[in-house]
């Protein structure tokens, strides 16, 4: 990488991948946000976490390696399981949840698995919080909840709310044991993607298989939130589940021209 590139934090984007698949093996909170640019830092911890410091072309670059891996190498082994199961998709092709999944999903999945990464302290109501949101759906007081949490995360960051004394010895024994919460936040965010399949019967390595593109698409997300912070990995959520649905509603648009 050149001395100019290196200086700006742009990083080629096969040095970040190489830097993603470190962390997966080894997830740590010791990296900071030295990817992005000097711009995204300037005014402070809480603009560099909630600003998207990340051009679109390189957004794009790591959805499309998302893509990638999810429908080239793991899609036939999840349609597979998928056909011998017998399960059924809750989405309707009909009428696509594109405000779900661009924005409501999204914003709630990113603070309830993976705000907390690097906010343990704010995750202690946060979590609780998120969770009455993600069971009760687009209702007007889980959005205004989901609101008001925003907001207090906001006021939170732009006053910056240090944790007390007492809490140092808990944060620190929190960085020890982030790899097993790191990738205990990702089995989670997985699992809860079983909500989306229709299934009476089923062995359990089979509901492991039918979430293993959330799993590994979890995993990418969590570095993002670690490194280049929450604004990018909500970004890079509800770019990723636009693919899917753009190639649904491609789909329809031949078999109805077909017919």
């Amino acid at each position: 990488m050149s001395p100019q590139a290196r200086a700006t934090g742009l990083l080629p984007f096969r040095e970040e991948l190489t830097q993603c698949l470190r962390f997966i093996r080894r997830p740590s909170l010791k990296r900071t946000f030295a990817n992005r640019p000097a711009a995204a830092r300037a005014f402070g911890a809480w603009h560099a976490d909630w600003w998207p410091g990340i051009a679109p072309k390189r957004l794009l670059a790591w959805a499309a390696m998302l893509w990638l891996v999810n429908i080239v190498l793991l899609g036939p082994l999840v349609l597979t399981v998928f056909e011998l199961s017998g399960a059924t998709h809750r989405i309707d092709v009909h009428n696509l949840p594109w405000f779900l999944a661009l924005i409501w999903a999204p914003i709630v999945e990113e603070l309830l698995f993976r705000f907390g990464l690097r906010r343990p302290m704010q995750a202690l109501w946060l979590v609780p919080a998120l969770i009455l949101v993600f069971l009760n759906g687009m209702q007007w007081w889980a959005g205004s909840l989901l609101g008001v949490s925003v907001l207090i995360l906001w006021w939170l960051g732009r006053w910056n709310v240090m944790p007390r004394v007492w809490a140092w010895p808990w944060l620190r024994a929190y960085c020890r044991h982030f790899p097993w919460v790191m990738h205990a936040s990702v089995l989670a965010f997985a699992a809860l993607h079983l909500h989306n399949f229709q299934f009476e019967h089923m062995a359990w390595w089979m509901m492991m298989v039918l979430v293993l593109p959330q799993w590994v698409t979890g995993q990418v997300l969590a570095w993002m939130r670690v490194e280049r912070g929450i604004g990018a990995a909500m970004l890079l959520h509800a770019l990723f589940n636009a693919g899917p649905l753009a190639v649904v509603l491609v789909g329809l648009q031949f078999a109805n021209g077909a017919t």
